[in-house]
């Protein structure tokens, strides 16, 4: 691994002081000094506070039934056994990998909880109702209260980014032991979008609640509803014998699930290339829930250690469970589950706990080869602990040296765009759209256009792979400076892979260039402007524009009338005139001697009349 001792380049800051009293009200709401009991049967409560800024926070109360946490098996969309389904795209748009459009995918039960809240309940209602009094907006619960609180969370930031308005600041979602919710694409774009700052979860080491969802819920159904007995403040501890034999198998079950899959994920980021990896997953099912948000680890009630890696959490969700040879695996099942309600001291120390920089930490205490244990942030780790955590905090730095190298790339792709720019400019003194020129490839500067296509998709091609391996930071597709760059890209060159497609008649063995031949770095690129101008999927194809002329040519040439194919083409040019009018598709389309005019002229004289582009062609 690289040995690079910069700093990592997302690091966790420090709690203000604004924030930590905001934290320690949360905690207060979660755990009241009456019975939790007696606030169980709401769906959730509001509590408005003026310090230390007006807000509003909304508290969601835990389930402790096995069949709010595991979707059953006739459940719509759910997947076993882990019973996780794709989110609803209507509620979080942004939940997907933008390049390739695959969707997240969480708790199937939660998301269908957080929905029975929003269609249910006065939950809207009041969200609302604190927006318009200019209140900040909190979300908090404990246990599976928190993960409807983190839905709640990216549900009202969809909300806000959509309608370009946020209240004063960004919502505040505190968690207290919330089980893991979302996927690896969840994760993502959660940080892609720049979330992550927003949801904080706070977990004590040894609480057995957050990796629950670790383990085949389906499978372990019973186990899990004996899990929830034992915490639930309805049932006394003290449960019937025939449970503890239950809860340390059940025990069992989690620590080997999280090792499984804290282990493949090491590999992964460690750059394992075992061929015996790559089969793992063919026949082991490994949960597909990865933390998500910011992590504080309450190690001690004067100390925090801190970590955005979503690694590096998982990592630690192991690793802190391991066993002492000495210990007994009722005990340690016992002091697991009695961690979940030892979150109340949160409410006095958060105005004095220190906020530690865990990776920071452990890339300058790497233990030696004279060192077999290390203790960091309050926490003693093993060697075999402390090296996955070194190298998660390492594969993030890689990334970021990756986005350098990226960067530096930019001025050669702007270089390449200019002359290629200049090539359109030269194509249009001459009365020639530069798509037919390059068509036609009959003059020098044809070629060298040619050469400067192929250089660019070369360096774009290189940046849409790193994607795909997830060797850059989650927030590379959102940086604006890239998607600029990227539209720029799309719009001046997939015109000129249209033409080459076309030039080589590559749709006859293989298909039209849409639906067969269009390259991944155009379809991303797209979908970067998309996701950004938060605009709906598929509204962006104006590079496209000479594609669909092609498909049209074609399918006539082949015999289809013009009352086949007349939808399309008004609304071929209903699109042409809006990308005409934002500036989106040039002035060479509709010179007298381009092959769209040319094709154009060839449609019926009744059409052409009350086309809405008729004006735009020079007749």
């Amino acid at each position: 691994m690289p040995t690079d001792t910069t700093a990592p380049p997302q690091r966790a800051a420090s709690l203000s002081d604004d924030d930590r009293l905001l934290v320690a009200h949360c905690a207060a709401l979660c755990f009241p000094s009456s019975s939790p009991a007696a606030s169980a049967a709401r769906s959730f409560q509001v509590h408005n506070a003026s310090h230390p800024y007006p807000c509003a926070a909304f508290a969601f109360p835990p389930s402790w039934s096995a069949a709010d946490w595991a979707a059953p098996s006739s459940a719509e969309d759910a997947r076993q056994p882990f019973g996780d389904a794709e989110v609803d795209p209507a509620l979080f748009p942004s939940l997907r990998a933008v390049g390739s459009g695959v969707p997240a995918r969480a708790n199937a039960a939660f998301l269908a909880a957080f929905c029975g809240l929003l269609d249910g309940s006065p939950l809207q209602t009041e969200v609302s109702r604190a927006v318009a009094e200019e209140k900040r907006i909190v979300f908090t619960g404990h246990s599976s209260g928190g993960s409807i609180a983190t839905l709640a969370a990216i549900w009202f930031l969809e909300k806000c980014t959509r309608q370009g308005s946020v209240n004063q600041a960004h919502p505040f979602c505190v968690t207290f032991g919330a089980p893991l919710i979302g996927d690896n694409i969840f994760n993502h774009a959660v940080r892609r979008e720049g979330w992550s700052q927003c949801i904080l979860h706070f977990l004590l080491p040894l609480d057995i609640v957050p990796r629950i969802p670790l383990t085949p819920l389906a499978s372990f159904r019973e186990q899990i509803q004996a899990v929830l007995d034992w915490l639930s403040p309805q049932t006394p501890n003290n449960s019937p014998a025939g449970r503890s034999l239950v809860l340390p198998e059940y025990y069992e079950t989690l620590l080997r699930s999280t090792l499984s899959i804290a282990s493949y994920e090491a590999c992964s980021f460690m750059g394992c290339t075992s061929s015996i990896l790559g089969t793992l997953t063919s026949f082991i099912d490994l949960s597909p829930y990865r933390p998500c948000g910011t992590y504080y680890f309450l190690t001690s009630s004067e100390q925090l250690i801190v970590l955005t890696n979503s690694d590096a959490v998982l990592q630690l969700l192991f690793y802190f469970l391991q066993l002492d040879p000495q210990q007994q695996l009722l005990d340690a099942a016992a002091r697991s589950l009695s961690a979940h309600w030892q979150y109340e001291p949160i409410k006095q120390c958060m105005p004095d706990i220190v906020c530690v920089d865990y990776l920071g930490a452990i890339s300058s205490a790497v233990p030696g080869r004279q060192t077999d244990r290390a203790a960091i942030g309050g926490i003693e780790l093993s060697k075999e602990a402390i090296l996955p955590l070194n190298a998660a905090a390492q594969w993030e730095k890689q990334r970021q040296r990756n986005q350098t190298k990226i960067d530096e790339s930019c001025q050669k792709i702007q270089e390449a765009l200019r002359s290629l720019n200049e090539y359109k400019r030269t194509c249009e003194l001459r009365g020639v759209s530069y798509y037919d020129s390059f068509k036609l490839q009959r003059e020098v500067h044809d070629f060298n256009a040619n050469v400067k296509r192929l250089e660019l998709a070369g360096l774009w091609d290189e940046i849409i792979e790193m994607l795909r391996r997830r060797e850059l930071p989650d927030g590379f597709e959102a940086r604006e400076e890239w998607v600029r760059l990227g539209t720029m890209f799309r719009r001046l060159v997939e015109p000129l892979d249209i033409a080459n497609y076309y030039r080589h008649s590559k749709n006859e063995d293989t298909g039209s260039y849409l639906s067969k031949g269009r390259p991944r770095r155009y379809k991303y690129t797209q979908k970067w402007q998309e996701q950004l101008q938060r605009a709906p999927a598929g509204s962006s194809l104006e590079s496209c524009f000479w594609a669909v002329v092609e498909e049209l040519q074609g399918e006539m040439i082949d015999g289809r009338t013009f009352e086949d194919l007349r939808d399309r083409v008004v609304k071929l040019e209903s699109d042409a005139q809006g990308w005409y009018n934002s500036g989106r598709l040039g002035n060479d389309v509709f010179l007298g001697s381009s092959s769209f005019v040319a094709w154009w002229r060839t449609l019926p004289e009744q059409h052409r009349s009350a086309s809405c582009i008729a004006k735009l062609i020079s007749l």
